[in-house]
């Protein structure tokens, strides 16, 4: 059975990165502090990642503003709004990806769009990463459906590379063609919960592609070049950036413990 996935897990530096990752992310679990206030952690997390979500897109806000309610950009508002529906919208993305997409970019759009959770149909000027020229709208589709096939498929390969590219696909083919970073973040870490390397939801992966800087554009600059090498990098940046993200939230599990 032909598995696409299988031979991006395969990249140089890729099983390397991979497992680091990994590894980061079991410290974090084993933190004593999560048998007790593990749900805590979580909600912290999510609010950190839809401020990092929406700093990526643009829009830089303090955390305590943010965790008092005092912030009403759009644009935050819908990081958060899509943050916290992950929960409820696990059992539908694999069974289900167009339905969830279009979930999360009505939650992340709202206020923004006369249209949200509608694929677009013409282009988008759209760029907050400097990639470039959207694909039109029918290679946008057209690869949107190889993408649910993909999410929706059996696959031996681990669920950080199944989560980088559903990130890189959203993030470079602009679907919506509004805050598409922000769907393509809150699905990418979806896909990290629902594929088991975070069940619970605890890693800040968002965090980590913020405190990156520009290598997370420049990764996705090197995926649209759709070589080997340029997909490699970018997978390599999200394994990276969930080393950061599991550190991020080991540090609000230190905090909280004092």
């Amino acid at each position: 059975m032909n598995d696409p996935l299988a031979a991006v897990a395969e990249l140089p530096g890729v099983p390397q990165a991979v497992q680091e990752a990994r590894e980061a992310v079991d410290r974090l679990y084993g933190h004593r502090l999560l048998r007790r206030r593990s749900p805590e952690v979580s909600a912290e997390s999510a609010l950190r990642g839809a401020r990092a979500s929406a700093s990526l897109e643009g829009v830089e806000v303090g955390l305590e503003p943010l965790r008092l309610g005092e912030v009403t950009d759009p644009v935050v508002q819908g990081a958060l709004r899509a943050s916290a529906e992950l929960g409820r919208l696990g059992k539908t993305w694999r069974s289900a990806p167009p339905q969830v997409l279009a979930r999360l970019h009505t939650l992340a759009a709202t206020g923004l769009t006369s249209d949200p959770g509608r694929p677009r149909t013409g282009p988008t000027s759209a760029d907050p990463l400097g990639l470039g020229t959207a694909p039109g709208p029918e290679e946008a589709a057209a690869r949107m459906a190889a993408l649910a096939e993909l999410v929706s498929a059996t696959s031996q390969a681990p669920a950080l590379v199944l989560s980088a590219i559903v990130h890189a696909e959203l993030a470079v083919l602009r679907p919506f063609g509004v805050v598409d970073g922000v769907v393509a973040r809150a699905a990418a870490r979806l896909t990290l919960v629902e594929h088991g390397l975070d069940p619970k939801s605890l890693v800040a992966v968002e965090v980590g592609h913020a405190d990156l800087g520009d290598a997370y554009g420049e990764s996705l600059r090197a995926y649209l070049t759709g070589t080997a090498e340029g997909v490699g990098t970018w997978v390599r940046h999200c394994a990276a950036a969930t080393v950061l993200g599991a550190r991020e939230t080991t540090a609000v599990c230190e905090a909280l413990s004092r």
